[in-house]
């Protein structure tokens, strides 16, 4: 039997065949969560113009310089500017022009006096308080240049970067396609929730966890299917799947003797990159393409099929949506002793916190590969490489963060 590829040889060997998806032009109100496939550049500045800071009076600065609260500084209202409609005047000795938040500074104008350090009588006001020139003012371009690069490729857009492109006036966006990926559950015992269990069956999580994984990985499902324990039906089930951009078969890739998966693949013209990793949970994982589709074989077990999808379908993913593929990984320190065989790499699930010293990553007690419920507990994947024996609490280890821990750290 071939010797186990190490992790970070097995996502070296899967980025390498990763190629970015098209681009498609979509509009801003359906492009949460999809990334930019060009830069967005700005045509023009924003502000496009000095505007006020503040409700009050625009004014000429060196009018109102020994203005106080015993000696106010009178000037003639002359006009309104108001948010959308600018003055028509322009600011002239002993004049003021009253003025709304984020309204055109009028002309002749180089200051606001904020309305708290003024009093009207009638068509004048009484300034109370000194400004300096530009005080209260937002000048034009302060947040984007022209031609300045607000948001590289491959950003993906959240609600603030959805708003910088409508600042600049971008609508609709070009962005990547979401992959389609087909995903194939396997296995006679799997049968689906909500149906009843006849001996020795068990409901299939993994028809749910994976889609689910996938979607939140920014990739858009486009099959789901079962294939049972035999070469015929897993043949076919596999034959459609394959036409999607990625497909992911769960189970069956194993040496068993009803395992028909990898006897299918290489029926079906599907060539092997590697298979089995070293790494717990995972092993038992195949990798390949068929022409330009990427093809994952993960294991059965419920972890080891969320563990493996984390480290290698999900990093492929975010690449082929034009992002970065170690976007989910951050360094953090253990929070307990964890010891292990030099063997494999082990993924532990661990709970993440922040506290003073920074991010801890503490392993959760129950690590089986059929313990489904410790990544309900879970907030990341510790990565303790094959070579190492034993960490001890506060040593640094490298997570591969679960989507909810990055809803809590930012992104």
């Amino acid at each position: 039997m071939a010797k186990a590829i190490e992790v970070e040889a097995a996502r070296r060997e899967i980025l390498a065949r990763v190629r970015a998806t098209a681009s498609q032009n979509v509009r801003l109100g359906e492009a949460l969560g999809r990334r930019l496939a060009v830069d967005a550049v700005a045509d023009g500045q924003f502000q496009p113009f000095d505007n006020s800071a503040m409700d009050g009076f625009a004014v000429r600065a060196e009018e109102v310089a020994g203005a106080g609260l015993g000696s106010p500084v009178s000037l003639t209202i002359v006009d309104e500017s108001r948010a959308g409609h600018p003055a028509t005047h322009a600011v002239k000795p002993g004049e003021a022009i009253a003025i709304s938040t984020g309204a055109v500074l009028p002309a002749g104008a180089d200051a606001a006096v904020r309305v708290e350090d003024t009093e009207v009588e009638g068509e004048r006001v009484l300034i109370r308080a000194a400004v300096a020139p530009g005080e209260n003012v937002r000048r034009a371009g302060e947040d984007i240049a022209a031609g300045e690069t607000v948001l590289p490729a491959g950003t993906e857009l959240g609600p603030a970067e959805l708003g910088a492109l409508a600042t600049i006036g971008v609508d609709p966006i070009p962005v990547h396609r979401r992959p389609r990926v087909a995903v194939v559950t396997s296995g006679d015992e799997l049968v689906p929730a909500g149906m009843p269990l006849r001996p020795g069956q068990i409901h299939d999580s993994n028809s749910q966890t994976v889609p689910a994984l996938v979607r939140l990985a920014g990739a858009e499902v486009v099959m789901t299917r079962h294939a049972p324990d035999n070469p015929q039906g897993t043949r076919a089930a596999l034959l459609r799947a394959l036409e999607a951009d990625v497909t992911i078969i769960c189970g069956g890739v194993s040496v068993g003797e009803h395992d028909h998966v990898k006897a299918a693949l290489a029926d079906l013209d599907a060539e092997q990159v590697f298979w089995r990793v070293a790494l717990k949970p995972g092993g038992p994982t195949w990798f390949g393409t068929r022409n330009e589709t990427l093809v994952f074989g993960l294991p059965g077990n419920p972890v080891s099929v969320m563990a493996t999808f984390l480290l290698f379908v999900r990093p492929a993913l975010l690449a082929m949506s034009g992002g970065e593929p170690t976007a989910r990984r951050v360094t953090a320190r253990l929070g307990a002793d964890y010891e292990k065989p030099t063997d494999r790499a082990h993924a532990a699930r661990c709970r993440l916190e922040l506290r003073r010293s920074g991010w801890i990553a503490t392993p959760l007690p129950r690590q089986g590969s059929h313990i489904l419920t410790s990544m309900v507990a879970a907030d990341c994947l510790a990565l303790i490489p094959t070579e190492t024996a034993a960490l001890k609490a506060g040593d640094p280890v490298e997570v591969e963060l679960l989507d909810r821990a990055t809803s809590n750290m930012g992104r």
